[in-house]
């Protein structure tokens, strides 16, 4: 498929592909006429490659990661090894302190919006008839 169709099909500009592919994330045969020819299997490649993004990999990680993933369905390949499980943990470790951060804001502006809306009610309250 061309760039055009991989860019539709998995909602990532055509410039971002590109993009992978100076970076080595994604490969592309030529036509004789020097347009980009992609795999079918480019498509799963690109969501995964969106998914590690999304997670706060660099394309540098993300590089060395993907040949450790099967495309189809994101598990292991055999050649996963124990380092790079090592770095992928400190990851998850850095997400879930992400997550735990967003949850005490998200919390925090519960406590505010609570506030608010309490205030805002006894407001009402005294300005009854």
């Amino acid at each position: 498929m061309r760039i055009g169709e991989l860019a539709r099909r998995t909602g990532v500009s055509e410039r971002s592909l590109r993009y992978y592919e100076q970076q080595g994330l994604l490969a592309a045969d030529r036509t004789p006429g020097g347009q980009r020819e992609y795999p079918e299997q480019a498509v799963d490649r690109v969501i995964r490659i969106q998914e590690l993004f999304a997670a706060g990999l660099h394309s540098r990680k993300v590089a060395r990661l993907l040949p450790c993933m099967r495309d189809a369905d994101g598990g292991p390949s055999e050649i996963a090894t124990p380092l790079l499980a090592t770095e992928l943990a400190a990851e998850r470790d850095r997400i879930n302190g992400m997550i735990a951060q967003l949850a005490n804001s998200r919390d925090v502006l519960d406590d505010v919006i609570d506030a608010a809306s309490e205030h805002r009610r006894r407001e009402a309250r005294a300005d009854g008839p």
